[in-house]
């Protein structure tokens, strides 16, 4: 069996493929797996990392800006559109597979579409509550699309198409208890754990916030607190923090890293998670049941992150701010808030855990099996 994985852009559309490749390939040994997207993407280290093979389709996004440097790009863009299904055609030629299978990204629309017309099975997972324009695309020829909630139905032209199967965590995020993952960051005294992250290169204006929510957090420290500070935004934090003669060394509840590089276990023991709203991070708090607080950045693709969110905090699974309202002293407020109310954080939590779809990887597998059925 061969099968083409199509995806990029992001980790997001990146992991799901991967998730499912790997399931793929513990079924079938022998089955062969061809990873392809975009020449400039993070899809070639994220798959090459991975082990998979990686080709690439030449296709970019089109951009806002009347600018002339972006005009120049969006005329490339548009030459990309029409020689990009060429290139998706001789790929799938040369490699000839059984079933294409695309997780977002730009490189998707060629293969799919190249895909449908040559008879290929196809199918189409959307990691975002809302889909994104590719897969609004790709809707008339995917044989079926694949999304994460059963809200996410009523936003397709053929809801009979949609299949709802989660989006696939890691398997590492389900190895540990909460009790056992406090444990083992030594952090198992009975006082609540804080997790806040706002992507890995660090959002600046939301490490502003979170200077300050340290700041006062300080005063009274009643929760341990680790905060995800990013790439960019950890000397940022840090020089706000030192203005203020706050000394973070001499702190035993509040931990500020550049990266959380063990962030199945981190997520796992937090009480209450604050964070961004992308499609990986969604579908880790809902496999976890874990109460949140999410801030979407506002600085996305059709607003996803919003729309995201909205559907968690339709179902009382969290508590949305929007970016513009919010504030470290806000930020604060609403994580005393809701510590304080151990009803309504297990509650969340609750609601949080029935959202999610712990099985996804293997609905998602019988899924696209089912179509070469």
């Amino acid at each position: 069996m061969k099968v083409i994985f199509t995806c990029g852009g992001t980790a997001g559309h990146v992991n799901p493929a991967l998730a499912l490749a790997g399931l793929m390939k513990r079924r079938m040994p022998e089955a062969e797996i061809l990873f392809v997207g975009a020449n400039r993407g993070m899809e070639r280290r994220l798959v090459e990392q991975a082990g998979y093979p990686f080709q690439s389709v030449e296709i970019s996004g089109f951009h806002r800006s009347l600018s002339p440097k972006e005009l120049v790009y969006n005329l490339q863009s548009l030459h990309h559109y029409f020689t990009a299904p060429h290139e998706a055609k001789k790929l799938l030629e040369e490699f000839r597979p059984d079933l294409v299978v695309g997780t977002g990204g730009y490189a998707s629309y060629p293969m799919i579409r190249s895909a449908a017309a040559m008879g290929i099975p196809t199918a189409v997972h959307e990691s975002n509550a809302i889909p994104g324009l590719t897969t609004k695309l790709l809707e008339p020829y995917a044989g079926v699309i694949m999304v994460g909630f059963e809200d996410c139905r009523k936003n397709y032209h053929d809801p009979e198409k949609v299949r709802v199967t989660g989006t696939p965590v890691r398997g590492e995020f389900f190895t540990l208890s909460r009790a056992e993952a406090k444990e083992r960051l030594g952090m198992d005294d009975g006082k609540p754990l804080v997790l806040s992250f706002w992507g890995s290169l660090g959002a600046r204006e939301m490490n502003i916030q979170m200077a300050d929510f340290i700041t006062e957090e300080l005063k009274t420290c009643r929760f341990h607190h680790i905060h995800g500070a990013g790439t960019y935004g950890i000397p940022r934090i840090n020089r706000i923090l030192g203005e203020r003669n706050i000394d973070l060394g001499r702190q035993i509840l509040v931990e500020v890293r550049e990266y959380i590089y063990d962030m199945p276990t981190v997520m796992r023991a937090a009480d209450l998670v604050l964070c961004r709203a992308g499609a990986s991070t969604i579908s880790e708090l809902t496999a976890l049941g874990a109460a949140a607080i999410i801030v979407p950045s506002p600085n996305v693709a059709n607003n996803h992150q919003e729309k995201n969110a909205r559907v968690l905090a339709d179902h009382g699974a969290a508590e949305l701010i929007l970016e513009a309202e919010s504030s470290g002293e806000r930020l604060l407020g609403e994580t005393r808030a809701i510590l304080s109310d151990e009803g309504r954080r297990l509650q969340m939590e609750q609601r949080m855990a029935a959202l999610g779809v712990p099985d996804a990887n293997q609905r998602i597998y019988e899924t696209v099996m089912g179509l070469l059925r």
